[in-house]
């Protein structure tokens, strides 16, 4: 990537669940503009990796720099912060709010963040429109195919323009089909916008969109590949 300095960083992160050990010295960095994909098998430490990553859990030992601010020593108030305005998140099975329309669950970031109930409509749907799903503005989750609800999600990810979108298996419940246009779509979003990208995966095809792969095996990076 062309900016050596790292957008994100984590150093020797160490996490336990339990008497389980799920990160044990995992290190990566993610650059501005660079799509990052973390695989490895079921157990190996992605989502946990993730999740620290995103301020969403701290880890016990290790460092996790955004920006310059250490993300693991700062107040939940201010992760809450950076998670509403610069990062996004998407999860496997999207997490859309059922009783919202498609067109509300994606503005609902931007009414949280005090924008007028107009303009937040109106960037929702083109987002949407982005995403291809413009057409499914007024269906709420249960009225929509896996596919569609997990472009909805990712309009909702990006609708605040994020530095930073953490996607969790973001395919994990879709066909290949569906699979293929969701990734088209992340990808060509994340790129023309310059946002940073941080894919969890089990999934080669899925990795295969990323401009770098690692590798988790027993929560340490066990490999690094160019994908692209």
């Amino acid at each position: 990537m062309s900016n050596p300095v790292p957008l994100l960083a984590a150093r020797d992160l160490v996490k336990a669940h339990g008497s389980a050990e799920a990160l044990r010295g995992a290190s990566v960095e993610l650059r501005a503009g660079e799509i990052l994909a973390v695989t490895g098998a079921s157990g190996s430490g992605k989502s946990t990796l993730l999740h620290c990553l995103a301020g969403i859990v701290r880890p016990d030992d290790g460092s996790v720099t955004y920006g310059g601010e250490r993300l693991d020593l700062l107040p939940e108030k201010r992760l809450s912060e950076l998670r509403r305005t610069e990062f996004g998140v998407v999860f496997q099975f999207g997490q859309l709010i059922p009783e919202l329309t498609a067109l509300d669950n994606v503005a609902l970031p931007l009414l949280l963040a005090g924008t007028s109930r107009k303009d937040a409509h109106e960037r929702a749907g083109e987002w949407l429109e982005r995403f291809g799903v413009r057409g499914q503005a007024e269906l709420r989750p249960g009225g929509m195919s896996g596919g569609q609800a997990q472009r909805t999600s990712l309009a909702r990810a990006l609708v605040t323009g994020p530095k930073v979108v953490f996607a969790d298996e973001p395919t994990g419940a879709l066909d290949s089909l569906a699979s293929e246009q969701v990734m088209t779509a992340l990808a060509h979003t994340a790129r023309e916008s310059g946002t940073a990208v941080l894919l969890i995966t089990h999934d080669a095809q899925v990795a295969a969109y990323a401009d770098r792969e690692v590798r988790l095996s027993d929560g340490t990076v066990s490999a690094l590949e160019v994908t692209a």
